[in-house]
C-alpha cells in the first residue's frame, strides 16, 4: 500500500526508474530487459510489496493445462530423487503436469525460465530463493511452496519441512541414553536454516541429559563428505576427543566413517555416529548407520498438494506444515565403553 492505495504496477515502474511496460516484461519472464534493470524491478517489487492487480498477479492469463514446476537445487542424489517421487505422486493423482528445473547460479536464471513458461505454480525444493525473487513470483500470480526452506520464508510464502529440532533433540536423548557423555555435533552452514534447527535441538537435548556441549565440539561445514571428514578428523584427535558425534546429514556422516578410518577408530567401539535423512546408503555403511529419518518423500506430496490448494483457493495465511522425523537406531551407535 502506498499513501492508503494499493501499489500498482505504474509504482513499482517509478522505484526501480523504468517503464511500466519494462516493470510488466520483467514480471512475465521476458528476457530482453537487462540484468541491472530486472534487479531494480525485483528490488522495487519486494520493497513495494506489490501483489499484482487485484492481488492476482501483474501478467494476464490465458486457459492452459494445469502445469507447475518443480524446482530443485540440484538434481544428484537421493534426497533430490525422493523429493521429486512424492511431488510426481500427488501430481499424477491430481491430474497436473510437472517441468523439473535446476535453480544454478546466483544469477536468477531460473525465476525469468519460471515465469517465461507461463506457469501456474511452483515448488521449490532447497532453493535458497532471496525476498526480491520470492516477491516477484507473488506480484506474478505465481503461487509458490518452499519445500525444505533454506532460511526463513516470509510469512506471506507458505512452506513444508521436516521436524529437524525435534530430530536433533532424538540424537542427544539417544547418546545420553547409552551413557555418553563428551558429544560433538557437525552441522552444515550457519545460515541453513534446518541445519541450524538439527543442532540447536541437539543442543537442548544434551542440556536437558545435563551434558556439557562445549563449542569447541560444535563445527559448521559446507554439507560435503571431505569436509566433514577433515572436521571430524580434527574432533578426534587427542586425549579428550568426543565418544559420540552427530552428523546433520548422511552424507557428513560418512565423513565421520572416513576420518575414523583414518585414525584407527572403530564405530562404533571408539565412536558413535548418529546421521540425518535415512537415505539408503545409511543402510549400505558398515556399520549400517544410526540416523534420523525425515520422510523425504511424504514432504514433497505434501508440497505438492498444498501448492494445488493454495491454486484452487488461495488461503488468507500462508500454511505451514512440518512433518515428524523418527530416529531409526541400527549398529552405529552402542552404550560407552
Amino acid at each position: 500500500m502506498r499513501n492508503g492505495r494499493r501499489t500498482t504496477l505504474a509504482d513499482v515502474a517509478e522505484a526501480a526508474g523504468t517503464t511500466v511496460p519494462t516493470a510488466s516484461k520483467v514480471l512475465s519472464g521476458r528476457s530482453d530487459v537487462s540484468v541491472e534493470t530486472r534487479s531494480r524491478v525485483m528490488r522495487a517489487v519486494a520493497e513495494l510489496d506489490y501483489r499484482g492487480r487485484s492481488g492476482r498477479g501483474a501478467v494476464p492469463r490465458t486457459d492452459r493445462p494445469a502445469l507447475v514446476d518443480l524446482v530443485l537445487s540440484g538434481v544428484e542424489g537421493a534426497w533430490a530423487n525422493r523429493a521429486l517421487s512424492g511431488v510426481e505422486r500427488a501430481a499424477t493423482a491430481a491430474g497436473v503436469d510437472i517441468v523439473v528445473s535446476v535453480a544454478r547460479g546466483p544469477d536468477g536464471a531460473w525465476l525469468t525460465r519460471l515465469l517465461e513458461r507461463g506457469l501456474r505454480g511452483a515448488v521449490l525444493t532447497l532453493v535458497d530463493a532471496t525476498a526480491e525473487q520470492l516477491a516477484t513470483l507473488t506480484a506474478a500470480g505465481v503461487p509458490v511452496v518452499l519445500l525444505d526452506p533454506v532460511t526463513q520464508p516470509p510469512s506471506t510464502v507458505a512452506s513444508v519441512g521436516a521436524a529437524n529440532w525435534d530430530g536433533g533433540r532424538a540424537a542427544a536423548e539417544h547418546f545420553a541414553a547409552l551413557g555418553h557423555e563428551r558429544l560433538a555435533v557437525i552441522g552444515g552452514r550457519r545460515r541453513h536454516l534446518y541445519s541450524q534447527a538439527r543442532m540447536d535441538g541437539f543442543r537442548s537435548g544434551a542440556s536437558q541429559a545435563g551434558i556439557e556441549l562445549p563449542e569447541e565440539r560444535v563445527v559448521h561445514t559446507d554439507w560435503r563428505r571431505s569436509s566433514a571428514a577433515d572436521a571430524a578428523a580434527g574432533l578426534l584427535k587427542g586425549p579428550a576427543a568426543p565418544t559420540a558425534v552427530f552428523a546433520c546429514s548422511d552424507h557428513m556422516a560418512v565423513g565421520v566413517y572416513d576420518a575414523a578410518e583414518s585414525l584407527g577408530l572403530a564405530i562404533p567401539e571408539d565412536v558413535s555416529v548418529v546421521g540425518f535423512d535415512d537415505l539408503p546408503e545409511a543402510q549400505w555403511l558398515r556399520p549400517a548407520l544410526t540416523t534420523v529419518r525425515q520422510p523425504i518423500a511424504e514432504m514433497g506430496e505434501a508440497a505438492m498438494r498444498m501448492l494445488l490448494r493454495i491454486m484452487a483457493e488461495p488461503p488468507g495465511d500462508a500454511p505451514r506444515e512440518e512433518l515428524a522425523t523418527q530416529l531409526i537406531v541400527r549398529e552405529s551407535t552402542a552404550a560407552v565403553s
